[in-house]
């Protein structure tokens, strides 16, 4: 299988995370794709995703499957090891709630921030902004913070006692952050210092 991605950005992060977890890192291929020259915009890059965006996972069998989500998704179920997902209802459910809190409360807001609030990827990729917009999601990205800082008082980790695709989706969100100059308030210390004990996992640490 090839995963076409950027290194460093935050979403590709997410799924080499994943690979890494299920230790699997070596089962695919990696296809850089140049996004800063707009190369996920191409007609050659579209027709596998008409989203155009990174990353992108493509099958052997030439199957196309885009959004961070669905591609984790595919990579805990067809990789051995510990489920980053889930393994029963009621897990599945609460780590599926708790990464989209994750990904639409922290990772999409800090990018809403950056991509709207800040001057982004430059003036040739963001076409169209809306500063007040962006303002907005920064908040709502720092209440995300407190939230999880409150979630993490009496859990280990964001779903319970066991690291899962919500701790990946997180813990990027905050890679993200600190790239948009967005921190993590010293008084959450509960958030501080679950993001300590995720970046010295061996999947982080590389």
């Amino acid at each position: 299988m090839k995963i076409y991605d950027i290194e460093g950005f935050p979403n590709p992060l997410r799924v080499r995370i994943a690979l890494a977890e299920k230790g699997a890192m070596d089962k695919v291929e990696f296809i850089p794709i140049d996004v800063m020259g707009g190369e996920h915009r191409s007609n050659a890059f579209t027709a596998k995703n008409p989203d155009a965006t990174v990353p992108l996972l493509e099958l052997d069998d030439g199957t196309c499957i885009a959004q961070c989500n669905a591609i984790t998704e595919y990579i805990d179920g067809v990789f051995d090891g510990p489920s980053l997902t889930g393994t029963t209802p009621k897990e599945r459910a609460c780590i599926a709630m708790m990464n989209l809190r994750a990904e639409n409360g922290l990772m999409n807001a800090v990018g809403a921030y950056f991509h709207h609030a800040t001057p982004g990827l430059g003036a040739d990729l963001e076409t169209w902004q809306c500063a007040e917009w962006g303002n907005k999601q920064k908040e709502v990205a720092n209440t995300t913070m407190a939230y999880f800082n409150s979630v993490l008082e009496n859990n280990e980790f964001l779903a319970g006692d066991s690291f899962s695709i919500a701790d990946i989706t997180a813990f990027a969100g905050l890679v993200f952050a600190d790239f948009a100059k967005v921190d993590i308030p010293e008084s959450l210390s509960n958030l501080q210092a679950w993001r300590a004990k995720v970046a010295v996992r061996p999947s982080i640490v590389g």
